[in-house]
């Protein structure tokens, strides 16, 4: 898998907000059959942790992220089938960031700092689409800044939404390495 150049990704983003409803709910209905775990992590649990501070953020969020998988099927293929023990597995490493992104989450704000910064520090090295990360954080501020109420969620949808796009670039990854 590469860096997408500017006019690739502009491309897939275009490609990806002019499906129209039957082709969509047919990319979801296949993504939920071929990575049924994957699925309901970003499109049930991630949003109903958004949920938790703003609703509507949540349903943006679950729009960003059927983008970003259909960007990233646009540019680099199908979905690569992976087990629900590889998401296990991606998710136990995120395990203590992910605590870290979650305010409710009781922990020394020491501790959650320094996860905050290794999640950081890691996860852009591991991420090769630093652009679409830009790209939908733009489009989340854009939509924040809508309604003072969306405002207090923004950094939380935006972890959540690199989180994704993290997942997605590993598994589009993984599948080029084997």
């Amino acid at each position: 898998m590469h860096e997408l150049t500017d006019r690739e990704l502009y491309e897939a983003i275009e490609y990806a907000r002019n499906i129209d409803e039957e082709a969509g709910r047919s990319i979801m209905e296949g993504f939920q059959v071929e990575q049924p775990a994957l699925a309901q992590t970003l499109f049930n649990i991630f949003p109903s942790l958004i949920a938790k501070q703003n609703q509507e953020m949540a349903n943006m969020f679950m729009e960003l992220s059927f983008d970003a998988l259909c960007v990233y099927q646009h540019a680099f293929g199908k979905v690569p089938a992976q087990t629900e023990e590889w998401l296990e597995r991606q998710m136990a490493l995120l395990d203590a960031e992910l605590q870290s992104l979650t305010p409710d989450q009781q922990m020394d704000e020491k501790i959650r700092a320094k996860l905050q910064k290794r999640f950081t520090e890691r996860a852009y090295n591991e991420v090769t689409q630093l652009r679409l990360i830009e790209v939908m954080n733009e489009s989340i501020g854009d939509y924040a800044s809508e309604s003072i109420e969306r405002v207090a969620s923004v950094k939380f949808t935006e972890n959540m939404m690199f989180i994704v796009i993290r997942l997605l670039s590993n598994l589009y990854s993984q599948a080029t390495d084997n």
